[in-house]
């Protein structure tokens, strides 16, 4: 994949279908992230707070309150509030066949989460990767990368600032070895979908997130030591 389709992701937040995709139905042990990080280490596994399924706001309220928001205050998220987030991006909502919470051509499923951890009571400063099947994080790096990683992405204080920064980021074969060099289009579609989940959510849990497509795709990698393609990050935190 080329790097100027890369960064022209950045400039498409979500606006796309998967029309003619197919319904395909996986079963739900399929497509478990499961991979090692580059440095090979295996990672210690949390579970997390089972996700809330009814809350006090509407969709329609939270689409008419979303807004990108930059500028948070220096508090914690709660475990719960991340857990929810993490849902809301990739959960699974039809364990019969792995079914979650954004739709993927052909239930592909390509993408991976990572929590970038700053301050999160109850997890530790550093890089977690979410599990939808178990809905559990798995560890993988110690220490505040945030700094770090707001000087991949040009500079942005505010990727330095939250207390979360979620990396969405792509195996793009998972849906390319089915659909060929047009799975490309339908993975940066998803990816759309799932940024707009978690706005809503974050919304309706009165968090701020924005997304941002600007920065180093192999910085990234380098530093989150990983092997998937980072397509957003998003930080998240509670709006000043």
């Amino acid at each position: 994949m080329s790097r100027c389709v890369r960064w022209t992701l950045a400039l498409v937040l979500g606006v796309g279908t998967l029309a003619g995709c197919g319904q395909a139905r996986r079963n739900a042990g399929e497509n478990v992230p499961v991979t090692q990080n580059v440095s090979g280490s295996m990672p210690s596994t949390i579970s997390l707070p089972a996700p809330r399924l009814v809350g006090p706001m509407s969709v329609e309220e939270a689409l008419a309150g979303r807004r990108s928001e930059r500028n948070y205050r220096d508090e914690p998220l709660t475990l719960a509030e991340v857990a929810q987030l993490l849902w809301s991006a990739q959960g699974i909502t039809a364990p019969a066949w792995g079914g979650r919470t954004a739709p993927s051509a052909g239930a592909t499923y390509p993408l991976e989460v990572f929590a970038v951890v700053g301050a999160v009571e109850g997890i530790a400063a550093g890089l977690h990767q979410y599990l939808p099947t178990g809905h559990s994080l798995r560890h993988w790096k110690s220490g505040d990368l945030r700094p770090e990683l707001s000087r991949e992405a040009l500079g942005q204080r505010w990727v330095r600032e939250a207390p979360l920064v979620l990396v969405i980021a792509a195996r793009y074969e998972r849906t390319t070895q089915r659909y060929g060099e047009r799975g490309l289009r339908y993975v940066h579609n998803e990816v759309g979908h799932v940024g707009q989940n978690v706005h809503l959510q974050a919304e309706a849990l009165g968090l701020g997130t924005v997304v941002v497509g600007a920065f180093s795709d192999e910085g990234v990698k380098r530093l989150l030591d990983i092997e998937e393609d980072p397509l957003y990050l998003m930080p998240v935190g509670r709006p000043r």
